[in-house]
């Protein structure tokens, strides 16, 4: 039987320790956009190719909205920059739109909330500096957009660093399956994350239900008696569609409903056999097509209401369009080529149960028109933070949560003992990322003000 080489956490760590030779850490503060040969609007343009031209402007409106708005639908902008540094070569399986609204609550397989990172579309194998510069620049950002006071906002990009570091040498020192375990108990006393799970509380397939969808009146139908087949007598029998809800959400029929319908067939191959007899037991009901995130519209995204034991037994899935990842075009070699001929959406469900402690029970992939899609629940208990929580003390307390969680999902999926090994124990990562957090949050808002002036052009 052939045996499996594998390196010690010990001789891990050694190796993170020599790629300081690499790349020293104070390094990391560098920022300048003079390396840039590529102007971010160029940039935003070419990753909008392929998507829904009607919604390309309502993505340019909502990155315009705010420098925080921006900077979520700019991970091509990022990822470039990015791609233009030095980097450790220490990779590791990306979040890839690491920032502060992509974590949040959502219903775990048995019915408990979560709290976790829970999106991610531009997941990817790279290095894992990536993910860290983009959480901490969001935490500068989001601070800014809440009011919070500049001394506040580079303190919370600190204790995010800070805390990610410390768990990243715990992750290190623990038993494989006890990483694999790892749960964060303290999430009900950070006030931001309490606050979330109390709006995840309420946001119930029920809730979603009286939202989303609308009774549409309907003639009478006959109905046929069950033994005699003689006619009983006409009822109304109501039923539910989606609502028109510009520019969010607009129902779907004919040809279209029926493709993404059809496309379930495929997507029940990627569950797992317990849970394709679950979703087995329900029958679709209505299709729409919906506008979500910032980053993601103008892709193609729909949503089907389905019903198991009646109306009152509902269960949405979301059918969301997946492209390379924005770090695509900057990945070398034969990683690169792999990834090129992988299907997106089961890249996304990868990258998401590497990372995450549980996933969406519903989580998958199909293929509609040579499309690769996404397919999850939607809105089943999801909910995350408001920029408005963010100011002095819950800014800081958020930011813990953040470094612990991305610490998490790194260990989870790559070797936490290598990237302790390069961190080392000293705060010099901490404060150059920091640094670099605070110059790309200016970068990020010179960018956005390019942005708005093009589009009163």
């Amino acid at each position: 039987m052939e045996t499996t080489q594998t390196v010690s956490a010990k001789e891990s760590y050694v190796f993170g320790q020599q790629r300081r030779k690499q790349m020293r850490r104070m390094h990391h503060r560098t920022w300048t956009a003079k390396q840039r040969k590529e102007s971010p609007l160029k940039l935003l343009e070419v990753s909008t190719r392929g998507r829904v031209p009607a919604l390309v402007a309502l993505k340019n409106q909502l990155m315009a909205a705010s420098p925080f708005g921006y900077f979520r639908g700019a991970v091509p902008v990022m990822a470039y920059d990015l791609s233009l540094m030095q980097n450790t070569g220490i990779c590791n399986q990306l979040c890839g739109d690491a920032h502060v609204r992509n974590l949040g609550a959502f219903a775990a397989p048995d019915g408990r909330l979560v709290f976790d990172i829970n999106d991610f579309d531009e997941t990817i194998v790279a290095p894992f500096e990536w993910d860290v510069k983009r959480m901490a620049t969001s935490l500068v950002l989001a601070g800014r957009g809440a009011g919070a006071k500049s001394l506040h906002c580079r303190e919370a990009a600190t204790v995010f660093l800070e805390q990610y570091r410390m768990k990243m040498h715990a992750f290190a020192r623990m038993p494989v399956l006890e990483v694999a375990r790892y749960q964060v108990h303290r999430l009900g006393q950070v006030s931001p994350v309490a606050g979330i799970l109390l709006m995840a509380e309420r946001a119930t397939p029920r809730h979603t239900l009286l939202t989303l969808t609308e009774v549409e009146e309907q003639k009478s139908v006959v109905k046929k008696g069950v033994k005699t087949g003689k006619v009983a007598k006409q009822v109304e029998r109501p039923e539910r569609v989606f609502r028109t809800i510009p520019p969010n959400l607009k129902r779907v029929t004919g040809g279209v409903a029926e493709q993404v319908v059809d496309a379930l067939t495929l997507y029940a191959q990627s569950l797992q056999p317990e849970r394709r007899h679950f979703l087995a037991q329900y029958r679709p009901m209505d299709v729409a097509f919906k506008v979500v995130g910032t980053g993601s519209v103008g892709l193609r995204d729909y949503v089907i209401y389905m019903e198991g034991k009646g109306p009152k037994d509902p269960l949405f899935l979301q059918v969301k369009e997946e492209v390379p990842s924005g770090y695509a075009p900057y990945v070398k070699g034969e990683l690169k080529g792999r990834r090129a001929r992988q299907h997106h959406g089961q890249r996304v469900v990868n990258g998401e149960r590497a990372m995450q402690l549980q996933s969406d029970p519903f989580l998958g992939w199909t293929t509609m028109d040579g499309r690769d899609y996404l397919v999850r629940q939607l809105n089943d208990h999801k909910a995350s933070i408001q920029l408005e929580n963010l100011k002095s003390v819950g800014l800081l307390e958020y930011a813990g949560v953040c470094g612990e969680m991305l610490a998490r999902g790194h260990a989870r999926a790559g070797d936490s003992a290598m990237v302790a090994g390069y961190l080392g124990t000293s705060p010099r990562f901490d404060e150059a990322v920091a640094a670099f957090a605070e110059a790309y949050a200016d970068q990020t808002e010179l960018d956005w003000k390019q942005l708005v002036k093009s589009l009163k052009k």
